[in-house]
């Protein structure tokens, strides 16, 4: 049996009147005993009329539980006519303050579909908490002290739907992010940015010329940066892979050898401090026997200097070195990559002044990949955003 006068503890004014216990369910009926309050905080002088209200509450011995609740009306000196206020029950609300903050506390450790199956309760009831919560969690953006940005676009559906990612690169806080990477998809940051947007001195991106230009566009003092990691990237799937299947190819006759060039993909991709013993004498094998491919990969890995230097000089005479170096190859992948490459050197230069990356959006972007798993994909991409602005509120200066 349950016991009533210690469970009434729960409900501040009322009392069980009434309760009935299945397996499945416990059901309460309650009873208002105290004297009723008005929202604005007056006692009030009478009862207008009586009301029955069906609400969820928190799980009692991991069972759930429902409440019939007797509410009032009442007739207030100041308000008039107004429903009661209750300390555990907002107004209109099906739940108690109790169950939802229950579920505050289990959504960030588990999906709402698990949520669902724990409390009994509506996925949809459960996302508009969560939403709700995030709001309020989310902090807010501190326009007039941005002066450095890392912009980075991730996919969000099938089918190449993206969106944009944009951050605070002194505080990693997720600022904006918006559907698609288009100039126009964009273009709400800056408008939202507004007069602060003088006050940017470099953005950080891959070679997207969309971003460029917007930039360009509303922010005249600002340094475009181009990133390491993503022309790192775009050098091993245009010019590497190229000349690696072009080397494998020409050995047709030879099977073993055609395999061993192969299967060098990852090898020859992957950062040189990260391979262990056995593939670091792989790598230097496959090297030895290629000359094209000791080429590129040396080029490759002067290339990644030009971020590492002190001065636009040096950048700019190291460029000079590396493109003769390239022409003289004579490999013609990497000779079109480096035409590809030229119209963005100036935002190689400037990283040396600004020494910023998108390594940081990618970890973002990666945590937004789990977000998504976590969620088996959002239908409300407002929700998605919010979740993932909480997951990256910054770090306090």
């Amino acid at each position: 049996m349950l016991n009533h006068t210690f469970l009434s503890s729960f409900w501040e004014g009322f009392k069980i009147v009434k309760s009935t216990q299945t397996e499945s369910l416990i059901s309460l009926t309650l009873k208002p005993y105290a004297t009723a309050k008005c929202s604005c905080g007056l006692e009030a002088h009478a009862v207008h009329e009586y009301q029955w209200r069906h609400v969820k509450d928190a799980l009692i011995l991991g069972v759930p539980v429902e409440l019939c609740i007797q509410t009032r009306r009442v007739k207030c000196i100041k308000c008039c006519i107004k429903t009661e206020s209750l300390s555990w029950l907002e107004p209109h609300a099906r739940i108690t303050n109790r169950l939802r903050s229950y579920i505050e506390q289990l959504l960030p450790l588990l999906p709402i579909k698990h949520i669902s199956q724990i409390t009994g309760m509506h996925w949809h009831s459960i996302k508009e908490i969560d939403k709700r919560r995030l709001q309020q969690v989310v902090p807010q953006v501190k326009w007039e002290k941005l002066r450095q940005l890392v912009m980075d676009e991730f996919a969000i559906f099938k089918g190449h739907r993206y969106a944009t990612v944009i951050a605070d690169a002194t505080t990693y806080q997720v600022i904006w992010i918006g559907l698609g990477r288009s100039r126009k998809d964009i273009r709400p940051f800056f408008e939202q940015l507004g007069e602060h947007a003088k006050n940017i001195e470099a953005v950080a991106m891959d070679m997207n010329t969309a971003f460029d230009l917007e930039v360009q566009q509303h922010c005249p003092n600002a340094c475009i940066v181009y990133d390491l990691f993503h022309v790192v990237a775009k050098f091993g799937r245009e010019v590497m892979d190229r000349v690696r299947v072009d080397q494998a190819n020409r050995l047709k006759q030879d099977k073993k050898a055609r395999q061993w060039i192969k299967r060098s993909r990852w090898v020859l991709l992957k950062k040189r401090d990260n391979l262990n013993a056995r593939q670091e004498s792989y790598l230097e094998e496959i090297l030895s026997l290629n000359k094209d491919l000791m080429t590129t990969y040396v080029l490759g890995a002067q290339l990644k200097e030009l971020w590492r230097c002190d001065s636009e000089k040096q950048v700019n005479e190291l460029w000079e070195v590396w493109w003769q170096q390239v022409q003289e190859s004579g490999i013609k992948p990497l000779q079109e990559f480096a035409r590809k490459l030229s119209p963005y050197l100036h935002g190689i230069v400037a990283s040396a002044n600004y020494p910023l990356n998108t390594c940081t959006l990618e970890g973002i972007n990666n945590k937004i990949k789990l977000i998504k798993r976590m969620g088996y994909g959002y239908r409300d991409t407002a929700y998605f955003f919010l979740k993932i602005k909480a997951a990256f509120p910054g770090k306090p200066l």
